[in-house]
């Protein structure tokens, strides 16, 4: 006993920080407010299994030690980057005899339950779905994507937010003041615009912020009054810069850089090199960004400004010679003028209708005056009989059948009236009006 105390006050201040009850934890309002189901199962000690899904510090863990202090099942926990299936097994026969013996039930929370591979989840569902053990799992990543289906389907999936500076700051003064679990008994104080700062460079994770508070608190000297004051200072001081959620594997990498391209097609400069520099920050590669940058140049851009895409490659070239710092320029240059060039998808309109067309259709026959007229034997064959030669025409154009006769007159290209487009729609139309039969 006398060693678990130690441990609890040697613990880092977050560690300590946490909280015992369900109506001690700050934030997560959509799912912990009075009257929620998560909150009435938690006070009724009537889990079922749950799959807690969020970034770092957003009360994951928090929220199953609540469970542990509440509820009067067995609570098991292990992590999945250290835990294998010998411990699950452990847990699984303990949970038997304790079902079987005492009738009570077993709370297994899985840490990082991503980490486990398909077989260990595997290994979970059938203790799930008879009852012998309530899993609670944690995530930082997409449950969708990363736990078993089987399993997703026999849970409930909170989905837990980056906390509020509000809350956020909550969390500081209490941990000021707390003299039981927190740095009461130090006599320190938070200035106005250092616990503002704490806030927001927190990123709505509550470590780091105590974190900060705990080594200011730490290694600041004593002022002549006898207290310990956090300046703004110190709290730079005891801060890294900020933590952008930003997992190369995760919800937040797909997140962002589908906001980045969406910003680029809707055409805001400013929002597309916010999302640009956050990836940047976030130390996402610049090859990666710049493919993402050629793909929007044709996709979104297209023939509006064709010129589009030569910028997009000329950047993805030029970020493979030069690399960073100075790629940030060169993306950004890329990126702002895709986002501020005329946007058409009619090129992409185009492929994808005649993708359609070709599955719906088949091999249909290209017309026989289309063939090639040079290998052996074709001549004869007829092949490349009656081909008209563009360049023996006005305008360099002639009306020939070039889709095979059973499309005839289909269109798959439909230009618009944005930018370069709008020349290529009077130029076709032009040629056509003119044409020779």
């Amino acid at each position: 006993m006398m060693e678990q105390k130690n441990k609890e006050k040697e613990s880092p201040l977050a560690a300590r920080m946490r909280p015992r009850t369900v109506d001690e934890v700050v934030g997560q309002e959509h799912i912990l407010s009075e009257g929620t189901l998560l909150y009435r199962a938690i006070k009724a000690d009537k889990l079922s299994s749950i799959i807690f899904y969020g970034p770092p510090g957003t009360s994951k863990t928090t929220i199953a030690r609540v469970i542990a202090n509440t509820t009067k099942a067995e609570f098991k926990q292990i992590n999945a980057t250290i835990a294998g299936k010998k411990d699950m097994e452990e847990v699984v026969t303990e949970a038997k005899e304790t079902l079987g013996g005492y009738g009570r039930r077993t709370i297994l929370f899985i840490d990082e339950i991503h980490r486990f591979n398909k077989g260990q989840q595997d290994y979970l569902l059938p203790f799930v779905e008879d009852g012998t053990i309530v899993l609670i799992g944690a995530t930082t990543e997409n449950p969708y994507f990363e736990v078993n289906g089987a399993l997703i389907s026999r849970s409930a999936i909170f989905e837990l937010k980056p906390l509020t500076p509000e809350s956020v700051g909550i969390l500081i003064d209490r941990a000021l003041t707390d003299t039981e679990r927190g740095l009461g008994s130090f006599d320190a104080d938070i200035t106005e615009d250092a616990r503002a700062f704490l806030m927001d460079q927190a990123g709505g994770d509550a470590r780091r912020a105590l974190n900060a508070v705990e080594l200011g608190v730490m290694t600041t000297d004593r002022s002549g009054d006898g207290k310990i004051h956090i300046t703004l200072d110190v709290a730079k001081e005891c801060i890294q810069k900020r933590a952008v959620l930003f997992d190369k594997d995760g919800d937040n990498h797909y997140d962002t850089i589908s906001a980045f391209i969406k910003s680029m097609r809707g055409s805001d400069p400013d929002a597309a090199v916010y999302y640009l520099a956050k990836m940047l920050y976030a130390g996402e590669s610049v090859t990666f960004i710049a493919r993402r940058i050629m793909i929007c140049a044709s996709e979104d851009v297209g023939n509006a400004d064709p010129q589009a895409l030569q910028v997009a490659v000329a950047a993805a070239q030029a970020v493979e010679r030069v690399g960073m710092p100075e790629s940030q320029i060169i993306l950004a240059h890329a990126a702002i003028y895709v986002a501020t060039a005329p946007k058409s998808n009619a090129v992409v309109t185009a492929i994808f209708e005649a993708m359609d067309k070709v599955k719906e259709t088949g091999n249909l026959p290209v017309p026989p005056h289309l063939q090639d007229a040079h290998y052996k034997g074709s001549a004869k064959l007829g092949h490349g009989l009656g081909y008209k030669y563009a360049h023996d025409y006005k305008n360099n154009y002639v009306k020939q059948q070039y889709l095979p006769y059973e499309l005839n007159d289909t269109e798959f290209y439909h230009p618009t009236n944005n930018g370069y487009e709008e020349k290529i729609r009077k130029h076709m139309k032009k040629l056509k009006s003119e044409a020779e039969e």
